[in-house]
């Protein structure tokens, strides 16, 4: 572990920044988004500037993964979850000025769910079958069949209401109903975002926020120490929390997260067509050895696409357990040898430390591996939407997404009948004991088929001020909520 000395230059700096931001706040942040508009990119950290802060939907998230009220402020279920009436919040407006009313809700499912639509959630909004301003302020959905998880739906950053006037400019120039406006955007810097004068609820505490956009983990250190960031809820070097954590000016805020850290592998693309190969590639790996190298011990190992806090989850680990031997008779069993793979590794420190030493796992066992490290927007462009890959990681941090591998078009492209209409089973499902039931045979089906090499559940590691309050604690969403972020003193 490295260690670092605190300057008595640096810790005035902290001192001072800090007495002249009672009403501001610079967080750091990994990755910068490679566009703000929620409906139309898939990178977390879009979700993580604009999700409850610029943009709204008709549901949110709240801290503890509740689906909560948002611009609608109550609805009913009829039909057995087949019929959705929302009754939206009086006296809303979008921060261009136009007022925010059900004709607007028509507007953005209807957007979301059209055939040239580019939402990367696409799949949330299928199961519409009709959407109808009965007043200004109700809106009744109509679904092809009952589904008792809509309101769910309706939380993901991807649902939230946009305006007719400005949907086609959101990617540089979001209009939401949130708190929070867009101020200005240095690309390749920052994003700031000041508060909304017209905001329909409660003011938020404060005035303005500025994202920084740090990946280097030894600069986010830095930031921290001389105050140039007062919180960085996803802090990309674990290896000084305990050091921030010794320092009464901080405080580490350690939690939970959707994101199932994967070994994604390309099904579609040989050897890795080969079920075989593939549960060699997962024993090969050792958990616990990346949990600790590349996070230094902060993650829980998955065994499938599923998190470990969530009620449903099955603990299926010991199905791929660390087992070199295994391995190397698999890849004999399906007549490999001398194989070589690509694995394309984007800027996280997870995915870069991490395939480091999976690369190491995979030699072990007769299986090399060619690394490239590449920006996000590249690996968005050619491995997530491009496919062109053999091996990558990516920590999936959508709320309960396991029905991803029911698209046979996804990036890693599974295609299991079998699986597809477990998801659809599932989205018809309203009984809890039922869906229950379904989830632990999604998570067994693409455990055995070793559709990925399931690493570990990601944590939140944060850190913060200690005299900021508010801040998410746990991330069942991909966002940095500032709607109830405030300094203490």
């Amino acid at each position: 572990m490295r260690h670092f000395l605190i300057t008595t230059a640096a810790s005035v700096a902290l001192m001072a920044g800090a007495a002249t931001a009672q009403d501001s706040l610079t967080l750091g942040m990994v990755l910068e988004p490679p566009n703000l508009d929620p409906t139309g990119g898939a990178a977390a950290a879009i979700d993580e500037v604009v999700y409850a802060n610029v943009f709204q939907g008709l549901t949110r998230f709240g801290p503890d993964g509740s689906v909560q009220p948002g611009l609608a402020e109550r609805w009913d279920v009829e039909q057995d979850g087949k019929v959705y009436v929302f009754h939206l919040h009086d006296g809303v407006t979008f921060h261009d000025g136009n007022s925010f009313d059900a004709e607007d809700v028509v507007f953005s499912l209807d957007r979301a769910r059209a055939e040239d639509s580019t939402n990367a959630q696409k799949v949330l909004f299928q199961g519409i079958e009709n959407v109808e301003a009965l007043d200004p302020l109700t809106v009744r959905v109509t679904l092809s069949a009952p589904d008792g998880n809509f309101p769910f739906k309706m939380a993901w950053g991807d649902a939230v209401m946009v305006d007719p006037a400005s949907a086609d400019s959101l990617a540089t120039a979001p209009i939401g109903t949130g708190p929070f406006r867009l101020e200005q955007w240095v690309q390749g810097d920052r994003v700031t975002l000041t508060a909304f004068d017209g905001y329909w609820a409660d003011a938020p505490a404060l005035k303005s926020a500025t994202f920084r956009f740090i990946s280097d983990p030894t600069a986010a250190f830095a930031a921290m120490m001389s105050g140039d960031v007062q919180a960085f809820p996803n802090f990309p070097a674990p290896e000084t929390l305990p050091q921030l954590e010794a320092d009464p000016r901080f405080k580490v805020i350690v939690g939970t997260t959707e994101g199932e850290t994967i070994l994604a592998m390309n099904n579609a693309q040989p050897p890795l067509d080969n079920v075989a190969v593939r549960r060699a590639i997962a024993h090969a790996i050792n958990r616990q050895d990346i949990i600790d190298g590349a996070m230094f011990g902060y993650g829980t190992p998955i065994g499938s696409h599923f998190a470990p806090h969530h009620p449903d989850y099955v603990d299926l680990t010991a199905s791929s357990a660390h087992d070199p031997e295994q391995a190397r008779a698999l890849l004999a069993q399906a007549g490999i040898s001398d194989l070589s793979l690509r694995l394309a590794l984007p800027p996280p420190s997870y995915a870069r430390r991490g395939g480091e030493i999976i690369a190491a796992q995979l030699r072990a066992v007769g299986i090399e591996t060619q690394i490239t490290n590449m920006e996000w927007a590249q690996w968005l462009e050619s491995v997530f939407k491009g496919g062109d890959f053999d091996l990558t990681i990516v920590s999936h941090t959508e709320p309960l997404d396991i029905d991803i591998y029911a698209r046979p078009d996804y990036y890693f492209h599974y295609q299991r009948p079998e699986f597809a209409a477990l998801i659809e089973d599932l989205n018809t499902t309203v009984d809890p004991d039922q869906r229950s039931d379904l989830y632990a045979q999604a998570q067994k089906m693409i455990a055995e088929d070793s559709v990925n090499g399931y690493l570990f559940q990601l944590a939140k590691t944060g850190v913060a001020d200690a005299r900021l309050e508010g801040l998410w604690e746990n991330a069942p969403t991909q966002a940095n909520d500032l709607t109830q972020v405030r300094w203490t003193q």
